[in-house]
């Protein structure tokens, strides 16, 4: 969403992940992915936050929720209820640029 501020999340989306169940199927996996991969941007290392929900995505792989994953599943979606907003940069600041050379 784009306000005078910069570019943030929409609240409603906010909401809608705040109250987001635990996956119980693949099906359910994909879903909650669906909708984090929209914001993948707001969040460093979505990738590796979200690979103990995407082994499951897998060919012949059984349905197994364990710790591990309800930790990565909790942990995006506070990361994704409590992003900032994107602004220009102060250049009047000093700041720092990540690089990713992946893409």
């Amino acid at each position: 969403m784009m306000t005078a501020e910069g570019v943030s999340v929409d609240f409603e989306k906010i909401e809608a992940i705040s109250n987001w169940k635990t996956p119980r199927n693949v099906t359910e996996i994909r879903s909650f992915l669906g909708l984090a991969k929209y914001y993948r941007r707001f969040i460093e290392n979505f990738s590796k936050i979200a690979k103990p929900m995407t082994e499951l995505l897998k060919d012949k792989v059984s349905f197994e929720w364990n710790d591990k994953r309800e930790k990565s599943f909790q942990f995006l979606k506070d990361k994704l209820t409590t992003t900032p907003v994107l602004t220009l940069p102060d250049l009047q600041k000093d700041f720092v640029v990540y690089c990713d050379a992946s893409r």
